[in-house]
């Protein structure tokens, strides 16, 4: 702890220093970018506090996040003091004319909360894999046992680019793929962009983000299946969350369910975002069908799985308490304010 206040006490004066040194707006850009960018050591030492002890996080979190928030407060101060310093103009220019203020843009809360997602599921030994977004019928419906002539398949439900190119409904095809390509085991999360003949509704997107995960091995059971999602809702929700697992069916899973996670609103008593119930569902999720591992080469006999979907919008929504999923797809910049800088 005594080593990871050192080190923020330390970055705390080298970025002071440097913010008053900087002569200029692109070299104050620069120190940003440096101190508290993406990649930044700022950055860094914040993700570092879920690595100590439980007791220390409260404290060690609050000197990080007063740390950044005065870099952020001088950065402010130094970018209106060289803004208001005289320039030198060239002879016939106009300075009466105010100057246009810079807007610092920030990650969308989608990609927030979809980093986040792999993070904690990173931890359970789940790695990221990418597919394609245009799909054969093969990958995203017939490998996933769902036959073509499922209402899911219709056209009224999906876009066809041609007789058997769809864009992906899901990114379920991407466990299609890896599994054709890796022996087992297998633990992956793939997030990404799917289209559905949706409206476009306070709660509907025809093209929205999802996260798919998949694990196959040796004797995972339902029990692992239920550890690892209750894992990952107390690790997102927090952990008085509790979770739910109602039946439910998919073609690519059984048994299959929907998750549920007690209301983050009125914590289970019951209120209107919840409709009473107590209860928010997050994801779809279920033990892998056979079907699926035949379709690939898997043994199924010898392996065993599950396999988990959800809309990262939802789950941004019940995050950050948005009440309409279209603000997401808002091009009002200052929807963004709110959410962490880049």
């Amino acid at each position: 702890m005594e080593v990871f206040l050192s080190s923020l006490r330390e970055l705390e004066e080298s970025g002071a220093a440097a913010i008053a040194a900087a002569a200029a707006p692109e070299e104050l850009e620069r120190v940003r970018v440096e101190y508290l960018g993406r990649k930044a050591r700022l950055t860094q030492l914040l993700r570092g506090v879920r690595e100590l002890p439980e007791e220390q996080r409260p404290e060690a979190g609050a000197e990080a996040n007063r740390v950044k928030n005065r870099l952020l407060e001088l950065l402010d101060q130094r970018a209106s003091q060289l803004a208001a310093a005289p320039a030198a103009a060239a002879p016939g220019t106009d300075l009466t004319l105010p100057g246009r203020g810079r807007w610092r843009g920030a990650r969308h809360p989608c990609t927030l909360v979809a980093d986040e997602i792999c993070d904690i599921f990173k931890e359970l030994g789940f790695v990221r894999a990418r597919g394609p977004e245009a799909e054969t019928t093969w990958y995203n419906f017939t490998a996933l046992n769902t036959p073509l002539d499922h209402p899911a398949a219709d056209e009224q439900d999906t876009f066809y680019l041609a007789e058997d190119i769809v864009l992906r409904t899901h990114t379920s095809p991407v466990q299609t793929r890896v599994m054709e390509k890796w022996k087992p085991p297998v633990r992956i999360v793939v997030p990404g962009v799917v289209y559905r003949r949706d409206p476009f509704d306070a709660s509907h997107a025809p093209a929205f983000e999802q996260i798919e995960g998949l694990a196959v091995d040796e004797g995972i059971s339902f029990v692992e299946f239920k550890a690892s999602i209750s894992y990952f809702v107390r690790r997102f929700f927090g952990e008085d969350t509790a979770t739910r697992f109602r039946p439910s069916f998919f073609p690519f899973t059984e048994p299959s369910a929907e998750v549920d996670v007690s209301c983050l609103l009125c914590h289970g008593e019951g209120c209107s975002a919840c409709k009473g119930t107590g209860w928010i569902e997050i994801m779809g999720a279920g033990m892998v069908d056979p079907a699926v591992f035949d379709n690939v080469g898997y043994d199924s006999e010898r392996y065993t799985g599950f396999a988990f979907g959800m809309g990262v919008g939802r789950i941004a929504m019940l995050r950050y308490r948005i009440p309409d999923i279209r603000l997401l797809y808002e091009s009002d910049v200052r929807f963004l304010e709110q959410f962490e800088r880049a």
